[in-house]
């Protein structure tokens, strides 16, 4: 099997994720109108809905995936498959007993449903048997999908992604034409049930063909320390767990108690904007998640943090670029997708944007602080998150409806993990003072509002067709954040480490070539 470099192996992890994420947006999109265009509002509330619902049963995973990546990083480096095996068989194991204890909860609130939607959907098919169909998707995945860890510790990530992306667009290309022909939601989910089974079986496969030592059950078991090593790291991560998904997965269901399930759907297609934004920037920071984990078990504390400051311009620049976008143009891409009587106050893309970007300039932090091993750092501190976000949901979204439950979020991360998750970085991994990255967030916020103030009055100007509209503003807020940012740091070390490898990347790309 070819090996490539480090940084070959990111350049293919991340240019993978960006192509076929791209074409997969576009398909999604297009389902995702015509699923809008076809069906009630209502349905896409029950989607995001017992998503949401179900994100909370994953809790059951408990942050095993990231233990076991990091876990992978040291044998991998030593060609140990015999202690590859172990662990692998030590995971296998692991998500059986997951996929269990997720059915059983799942079962277990099954009988509350009509406790959580209190209003009754106006809906031709059984609720009930959309949660059990809802439930069957996670709870399958649970057994094949271990094997993914291993791909992404050997820094081929790009054949998760690219096998993800293929079955996600024929998915979305056969829901496209039985949406069209059927007009029934229970035909669309059945098809993304099975897309769903078979990705996982077509990924397992891989990985146990190009690797098939990991299949050896005579393997040597892990030692009680090296067990209890896990452990340890897998407890970190389940409280880190918990608060992400009381921050993450519980809006939706507050918005339903409050609202009812059509502002859902209608908030739904806002956070649909963002999150397709998020997952795009997410493939780069992937991609590089392996060779990250390579460099910090190989270098020095000054080459780390040189490397830090590099990935967090990029993130900043990428996040902060994006969450403008969100604030000044969402409104009028609902309005040309989904139709005007979508379209919400304009307080609600911006504190959205505001989230988006809040939680994306961690990227860089949360890359460090698992590649770094920090997994046990701040992990009691994380679950107030959760708390917070839960009591200020509930008091804000009485007083604000869907703006308090949202805003309660941003309130919940500033609080808690938006200060500490790059405080343990620096202290414990890095070893340099927080004050450090404290000053250049503050900078970074700065400018982010400046130009986000001087985006939004130019925008303010455009009164013409939705269409555009829509066009006008993109070129705008694509131009002026693009150039302030260049003019703001185009002489830090950062933006120069960046631009020395990209084109050290593509001289040598040249030369392959020729």
């Amino acid at each position: 099997m070819k090996k490539f470099s480090r940084t070959e192996y990111s350049l293919l992890n991340m240019v993978t994720g960006i192509v076929g994420y791209g074409v997969n947006t576009v398909v999604g999109f297009v389902c995702r109108i015509l699923f809008v265009r076809i069906l009630s509002a209502e349905y896409l509330g029950i989607s995001g809905l017992f998503t949401n619902i179900l994100s909370m049963l994953s809790l059951a995973e408990l942050g095993i995936s990231s233990a076991i990546t990091f876990a992978l990083y040291k044998p991998i480096a030593q060609e140990d498959e015999n202690k590859i095996a172990s662990i692998m068989q030590f995971y296998r194991k692991a998500y059986i007993v997951i996929g269990i204890i997720v059915a059983i909860a799942g079962m277990i609130i099954f009988p509350f449903l009509n406790v959580i939607i209190t209003k009754k959907p106006d809906i031709k098919e059984n609720i009930n048997l959309i949660y059990l169909l809802f439930l069957f998707n996670t709870v399958i995945s649970y057994f094949f999908s271990y094997r993914q860890s291993l791909l992404t510790a050997m820094q081929r990530q790009y054949i998760v992604t690219g096998y993800n992306y293929i079955s996600t667009i024929i998915q979305s290309v056969l829901q496209i034409i039985f949406l069209v022909i059927t007009k029934e939601y229970l035909v669309y989910l059945i098809i993304q049930i099975i897309s769903g089974v078979l990705y996982n079986i077509w990924v397992s496969n891989k990985a146990a063909k190009d690797y098939p030592y990991i299949k050896n059950k005579n393997a040597t078991k892990l030692s009680h320390n090296e067990k209890w090593d896990l452990f340890k790291n897998i407890k970190a991560l389940a409280i880190n767990k918990v608060s992400g998904v009381l921050v993450n997965s519980t809006d939706n269901i507050a918005i339903t108690y409050f609202s009812g399930l059509s502002s859902v759907g209608f908030a739904s297609n806002y956070t649909l904007f963002s999150s397709t934004i998020d997952k795009l920037i997410t493939q780069l920071f992937n991609g590089l998640t392996g060779s990250v984990g390579n460099l910090n078990a190989s270098s020095d504390d000054d080459t780390k943090y040189q490397f830090f400051k590099a990935l967090n311009l990029s993130n900043f620049w990428l996040y902060g670029w994006a969450a403008i976008g969100i604030a000044v143009v969402s409104s009028d891409l609902v309005a040309w997708f989904y139709g005007k009587n979508y379209v919400m106050k304009v307080e609600i893309p911006l504190i959205l944007a505001l989230n988006f970007y809040s939680i994306g300039m961690l990227h860089a932090v949360y890359t460090y602080k698992s590649t770094l091993g920090l997994f046990r750092y701040g992990q009691y501190l994380l679950f107030f998150t959760g708390i917070i976000n839960l009591i200020l949901d509930v008091l804000l979204g009485r007083i604000w409806g869907i703006f308090g439950i949202y805003f309660a979020t941003l309130v919940a991360r500033i609080l808690t993990n938006l200060w500490y998750e790059p405080y343990a970085v620096f202290r414990y991994g890095l070893k340099k003072s927080p004050l450090l990255y404290l000053k250049r967030y503050v900078a970074f916020l700065g400018i982010l509002l400046a130009t986000g103030g001087l985006c939004y009055f130019l925008c303010s100007f455009c009164n013409f067709s939705i269409i555009t509209n829509v066009f006008v503003k993109i070129i705008i807020c694509s131009i002026i954040p693009n150039g302030v940012f260049y003019i703001c740091f185009r002489k830090t070390k950062g933006f120069l480490y960046l631009h020395d490898s990209l084109k050290r990347i593509f001289i040598k790309y040249m030369r392959k070539t020729r």
